[in-house]
């Protein structure tokens, strides 16, 4: 075979014609690929796609055609972000406004502009209402890729989405932070130690505990502690993308606990739940109180201890009560009395 394509207006003007010369015949099927570009005049939307076989018939001439396609080309456009390279990578939180502009090839007789933004990586575009000047400003503020380009078309075709022309690509990548927890803040007595629990994720994030004080790893989020005293401690990390965040905790060192020998529940505000407060979660302790008749009307394991005076919805009477704390680690037990006032 030996072709030549033409491509015409209706009225039969040749815009322009490639010819593929002969064909060599091969035992197996090949498939070739040719192109040109061609120029459409103003105002002419329809084009004739003409395809003649030069060669003579016969044995040796068979060929079969497949995609023929047709691509807008044109000018070239280059978009830029001002003061700035084409792909931006910034935490968030530290955003700020960003102010696009394009060159556009002089060959544009009267160009038509339309900033465009994809949130799939390029994979679909959507025309960004409003923005049809050659400059464009965005401030975008939450985490996420950014894509944007400017299309643009001559007004004669500005109807038509395939005679657009698209510049190369901005991105703005706006990075998350870790997502930091420290955990609670703890109690703990003296000589014993505790386990953090914190937690830490994101895009690969590296983290330490600050200060590395008195931790058996403080890389660790669930480092042993056993500080002497009173300490504050900060859980840091920084993304893949050198994103910072941080949550804090404190640990607080004492002797012993203190149960408190009364509270008046009588919703005025001031000392209305019976609270023992050193006695942390992470103790284990097992807490019941009983009544003058020895019968149970509070209990609680493993928790902060918080009594509002009251057994089955009913509030409880003035008088003694009896607490007694149990602790799984092999602590001496703890037992005494306190007084409900109303």
């Amino acid at each position: 075979p030996n072709l030549t394509f033409r491509i015409e207006t209706t009225s039969g003007i040749v815009l322009q014609s490639f010819s593929t010369g002969d064909l060599v015949e091969t035992a197996n099927p090949q498939w070739l690929q040719y192109g040109f570009y061609f120029t459409t005049p103003l105002l002419n939307a329809s084009i004739v796609l003409r395809i003649t076989n030069n060669a003579p018939g016969g044995n040796g001439n068979d060929l079969a055609l497949d995609d023929i396609t047709f691509r807008p080309c044109g000018p070239t456009i280059t978009s830029s972000v001002v003061g700035y390279s084409d792909t931006i990578d910034v935490c968030e939180g530290q955003a700020g406004n960003y102010s696009f502009t394009s060159d556009v090839s002089s060959a544009y007789v009267s160009p038509v502009y339309q900033w465009q933004s994809s949130n799939d990586s390029g994979r679909n575009w959507f025309d960004i209402p409003g923005a049809t000047s050659i400059n464009y400003q965005v401030s975008p503020i939450t985490p996420g890729a950014y894509w944007y380009r400017l299309a643009v078309t001559e007004l004669s075709s500005a109807g038509i989405r395939a005679c657009r022309i698209a510049s190369d690509t901005i991105i703005i990548n706006i990075r998350s932070k870790p997502l930091v927890k420290a955990g609670p803040d703890r109690v703990m007595f003296l000589g014993d130690s505790i386990r953090m629990a914190g937690t830490v994720t994101g895009d690969d994030p590296v983290y330490e505990w600050i200060p590395p004080l008195y931790l058996n790893d403080p890389s660790s989020v669930n480092a042993i502690a056993r500080p002497p005293a009173d300490i504050l401690y900060t859980l840091s990390a920084v993304s893949a993308y050198g994103c910072p965040q941080s949550d804090g905790m404190s640990i607080k060192v004492v002797a012993g606990i203190f149960v408190p020998t009364a509270f008046t529940p009588n919703n005025d505000g001031l000392n209305d739940h019976w609270r023992i407060p050193f006695l942390d979660p992470s103790l284990g302790g097992q807490v019941q109180v009983f009544n003058r008749q020895g019968q149970l009307v509070y209990s609680i394991s493993s928790d902060w201890v918080d009594w509002d005076g009251r057994f089955r919805g009913l509030p409880q009477p003035t008088g003694t009560y009896v607490y007694f704390i149990q602790f799984p680690k092999g602590r001496e037990p703890m037992k005494g009395l306190f007084v409900l006032i109303r």
